[in-house]
């Protein structure tokens, strides 16, 4: 009774297996890349930050249009006076009321400031594209990251559905040495073995599901995205030609975002330098200003009270130049100068290992679709091997332990090709990054 009841879960685990799978809906590697784009985290801080980059290449950041200000005062003062003139009596004021009123507006505009403003304005927009190409960077990785975890959860899916046919295959068997052991064909012993074997593929498929489930909910952290139904993601693979390959390659300093980076920052301290050697030269400004003021006056001994507006335009030029500054400007352009030739030594450096990532992403690449293309081999010459055991185990040439090994081989062989399928695909989507054409390709 006992092994009925283990062989009746085992149907059903299998059962509702194959009813889930059916209302599984595909996410295609599209919608995949659709929604990492729209929803990443890491890719949203990027762009935010290059939103920021963009606001400070503007001309409204770049110091080239004038400025124009505005200022009023109003003053009060209530004083008493005590004047004393000679010959005469002391005259005592109280309570003398002055009033003044002003405003103004104040336009200044640097002619020249040693160039600084122009390289200044020029390495602003270098930070831009150096801002384009961080997100281009966080894109790749993100884009790198998602795939590991969509064909991990494609692997993990198919091994599913190899351990939904080894359960098939298992419960057959149970049922053939069950009715063989009631018509005196076989031994308890081989009953015994069928349903310990067909309670291990169970407790695997369990496990195997179990796996896949967390998997999904990894990619779905990627995605930013939560879906209502269980989902299965697309299984088929489909590789670059070598020759494809080999020209991507040849021009992977051209489109390395690494190489692409430091040229950038290259760039950016040269015009560091010269921005520092702005401080050697005068500043020509140009001001103008429009005002008005208007004073109320109490009368005084000698004067009556009086009240007078003024108003006009005024404006003007003026240089200055600072020539010495207690060498502060002599040292910003040592250090912008050995900025530079850091910026030169780190150029070789990545340039060495973009070269070196490259030859072993290559060779890895190569090895990998190599060991595919053995494995799939393998999973022919295990599935012959398992159809022909099969045939023999029907008719009772070989024994129970013989076509379970057989079995085991072909499973063990269909799901090591499954890793290899997965590994020489992301091995290619890694060697297409060290290029520069991960962007660039049909997924």
């Amino acid at each position: 009774m006992r092994s009925k009841l283990v062989i009746l879960l085992v149907l059903l685990t299998a059962c509702l297996t194959a009813q889930e799978v059916r209302k599984d809906t595909l996410l295609n590697k599209n919608q995949a890349i659709e929604l990492v784009l729209s929803k990443n985290f890491d890719i949203e801080v990027s762009e935010n930050n290059l939103e920021i980059a963009d606001n400070n290449q503007g001309i409204l950041n770049s110091g080239y249009l004038p400025t124009l200000s505005t200022s009023f005062g109003y003053d009060f003062s209530l004083q008493d006076r005590l004047a004393e003139v000679e010959g005469r009596e002391p005259i005592n004021q109280n309570d003398l009321e002055t009033r003044s009123y002003r405003a103004s507006l104040d336009l200044n505009y640097t002619v020249f400031d040693g160039l600084g403003r122009l390289y200044n304005y020029k390495s602003l927009k270098e930070q831009y594209d150096l801002s384009e190409l961080e997100v281009r960077e966080t894109i790749e990785n993100t884009l790198i990251q998602m795939f590991t975890v969509y064909y991990e959860v494609a692997r993990i899916y198919e091994n599913v559905q190899i351990l939904e046919q080894t359960m098939e295959i298992s419960n057959e068997r149970v049922k053939r040495s069950n009715y063989q052991f009631q018509f005196g064909q076989n031994s308890k012993l081989v009953v015994l073995n069928a349903e310990v074997d067909a309670a291990n593929d169970s407790i695997n498929l369990i496990n195997a599901r179990q796996n896949l489930e967390n998997t999904r909910r990894d990619l779905m952290l990627i995605l930013n995205t939560e879906f209502e139904k269980e989902f299965k993601v697309d299984t088929l693979v489909n590789f670059i030609p070598e020759l494809l390959i080999a020209q991507y390659i040849e021009k992977a300093e051209e489109n390395n975002v690494s190489v692409l980076k430091i040229e950038r920052n290259l760039t950016i301290s040269d015009y560091d330098i010269k921005i520092s050697r702005s401080g050697y030269f005068p500043q020509i400004d140009l001001f103008g200003s429009y005002g008005w003021n208007r004073n109320i006056s109490p009368e005084s001994p000698f004067f009556p009270g009086s009240t007078q507006t003024l108003e006009g335009l005024s404006a003007g030029v003026s240089l200055s130049w600072n020539l010495f500054d207690g060498g502060q400007t002599a040292v910003r352009v040592q250090n912008a100068k050995v900025g530079y030739k850091t910026q030169e030594v780190l150029k070789d450096q990545i340039k060495f290992q973009v070269k070196r990532d490259i030859s072993n992403a290559f060779n890895n690449y190569k090895n990998r679709l190599y060991i595919f293309e053995l494995q799939e081999q393998n999973v022919i010459t295990n599935k012959n091997n398992f159809d022909r055991s099969k045939e023999q185990f029907s008719i009772g040439q070989i024994t129970s332990i013989e076509f379970r090994q057989a079995q085991i081989n072909l499973i063990n062989a269909q799901t090591s090709r499954n890793l290899a399928k997965y590994d020489a695909k992301i091995a290619e989507l890694q060697l297409l990054q060290l290029t520069g054409q991960l962007l660039n390709i049909d997924f």
